[in-house]
């Protein structure tokens, strides 16, 4: 500051000794320097002002009001208030919510996911960081949690040309004989119908990963180590598991002083010596000449062109497995459901198997042509109820626009495939109702579903690049099994003590952390003719010779 302007300070001897310069310290009044820097205050005023109306996040999107330093952290991990209508009547296409500082989007319509997540895709394709469920438990390798890059792009594309629509027909057989077990097991042991179908989904995904031996039961060492890993990779990945999520610097802790860390690498050095058994077994078959086919054997062959070390090749995997038989699991159980709750649809879907396939033989994959209804039932019951009803998170790699709302460069960006399935600008006004007929025309051919879907359908396997590699064996296994299971049994509403029909919850579910499960309920099973049990158990003979 200028001496000729007022001084900030002003000094004065306290000592008259000429040897000894004591000085006081005496400021100004505040009201001299407020005057005599009127002029810059004024300057900094308007250029914030300025650069506040500017900014662009001022216009990110509406979303729900959150708490001091958390902000909506809460709100994600307690999310079923986001399946509530009102959450789409809101906040309409997308709802803006920060996490401890993470801007997140939730988009609640077709139009802007596919706008976004499939069209954008060069900028949407990233994931967020999981530190713990994929970069510890999995030793960043778990192909549905990798960050986009070119060990992301090397390890789909490896993983997209073993399992083509043309490629998984050499695991038709496997599919075949599986849901014809399945369809006896149900018959014979009605009680444990969410047994059976664990049993049938874990059993298909094992022998087509590994030509691994048909599982009898879930007593299986190798399964259970399995199940146990789910488990622990669906509680790590949940939101809030741990805080290192949302504090990374955290991961620089010494093990020592953190178990969540220590124990998450241990179990990620067991995993592997497990999954590398399994692939080793396979490699085995491969160098004595009886192997037969299976993905492991088919990516191994490759391992040369995809640059793929054994390692990965085990850890891929792993990735395929839970991708697999989680999610296959989870949309059986709920078609179970709504065949109980929808008697008018199964019924016409048996009606279809009658005069398609008969009652002399069971369903086989030459008969999908002229079974449309059964096609749409597969459809109907991926949209109805996703598996993963919140999917995966994008993460955008840099600042975008939307219909002129802002979306930051890092944003999480989560699909709410609950919301999307139910937008009756896609599906109609009956979009929250179970009606496979939504998907065929007047005549009962099947028809594409909405642009949006690219001919799925639904939503349920993904946007754009991160669309799931194994979406044909999915839609496989769900066709034949569905087709095989009402061609040979009804599935009814079980009736109480005093013959009253036992009411079913259709709405509520159980959030497993990698799944949304229905409400545990229980099944009436019968035979549809007297020879189906019988014919099951020639088939079954026949598959095994």
């Amino acid at each position: 500051m200028s001496s000729t302007r007022v001084p900030p300070l002003s000094t004065s001897p306290l000592s008259d000794n000429p040897s000894q310069t004591v000085y006081r310290l005496s400021f100004a009044p505040l009201s001299q320097l407020v005057t005599s820097n009127l002029g810059l205050i004024i300057t900094l005023i308007v250029i914030i002002a300025v650069k506040y109306a500017r900014s662009p996040w001022r216009s990110v999107p509406r979303g729900p009001r959150g708490l001091p330093i958390l902000g909506n952290a809460l709100q994600l991990y307690y999310k079923d208030w986001m399946f509530h209508k009102a959450c789409k009547r809101e906040f309409e296409h997308m709802m803006y919510l920060n996490a401890l500082g993470q801007p997140v989007i939730v988009l609640n319509s077709l139009k802007a996911a596919f706008e976004l997540l499939d069209r954008r895709a060069n900028i949407y394709s990233d994931r967020p960081r999981f530190i713990v469920s994929n970069d510890i438990l999995c030793g960043g390798l778990f192909l549905a949690a990798m960050p986009y890059g070119d060990l992301w792009r090397r390890t789909r594309r490896a993983a997209h040309e073993v399992l083509t629509k043309v490629a998984v027909r050499d695991y038709h057989p496997i599919f075949r004989k599986e849901s014809i077990l399945l369809a006896s097991a149900m018959l014979q042991n009605p009680g444990a119908l969410d047994k059976h179908i664990k049993r049938s989904a874990t059993s298909s995904t094992m022998s087509i990963l590994y030509d691994y031996p048909t599982l009898e039961n879930e007593d299986d060492k190798t399964i259970k180590e399995i199940y146990a890993f789910i488990d622990r990779l669906s509680a790590a990945a949940a939101p809030g598991a741990h805080l290192v999520e949302f504090l990374p610097w955290m991961i620089h802790i010494p093990n020592r002083f953190a178990k969540w860390k220590r124990e998450a690498k241990e179990h990620y050095n067991r995993q592997t010596i497990m999954f590398t058994r399994l692939l080793n077994n396979v490699c085995s078959d491969m160098a004595n000449g009886s192997e037969r086919p299976s993905v492991s054997a088919s990516l191994t062959r490759n391992s040369d062109r995809s640059g793929h070390s054994k390692h990965e090749i085990a850890w891929l995997l792993a990735t395929l497995y839970v991708a697999g038989a989680e999610t296959s699991a989870t949309t059986l159980a709920w078609w179970a459901l709504a065949m109980i709750a929808h008697p008018e649809v199964q019924k016409r879907a048996q009606d279809e198997l009658d005069a398609v396939v008969g009652r002399s033989r069971t369903p086989s994959f030459a008969d999908v042509p002229s079974l449309p209804y059964i096609q749409a039932l597969v459809k109907e019951s991926l949209r109805w109820r996703p598996a993963l009803p919140m999917s995966i998170p994008h993460t955008t790699t840099e600042d975008d626009w939307y219909e002129g709302v802002f979306i930051p460069k890092g944003t999480i960006c989560i699909t709410n495939l609950w919301q999307c399935h139910r937008d009756p600008a896609a599906y109609g006004d009956d979009a929250a109702k179970f009606n496979p007929e939504r998907f065929l025309d007047e005549h009962g051919r099947l028809l594409p579903g909405p642009v949006e879907t690219r001919d799925d359908g639904h939503s349920t396997y993904g946007f754009g690049r991160r669309t799931c590699v194994g979406k044909h064996a999915a839609n496989d296994v769900l066709f034949i099994t569905m087709a095989t299971v009402l061609w040979a049994a009804r599935l009814d509403r079980p009736c109480d003590e005093d013959g009253e029909e036992v009411p079913l919850d259709t709405e509520t579910f159980v959030d497993s952390g990698m799944t949304f499960r229905p409400l545990p309920y229980t099944c009436k099973i019968t035979p549809r003719f007297p020879e189906a049990l019988s014919l099951l158990g020639e088939e079954i003979e026949l598959l095994k010779s």
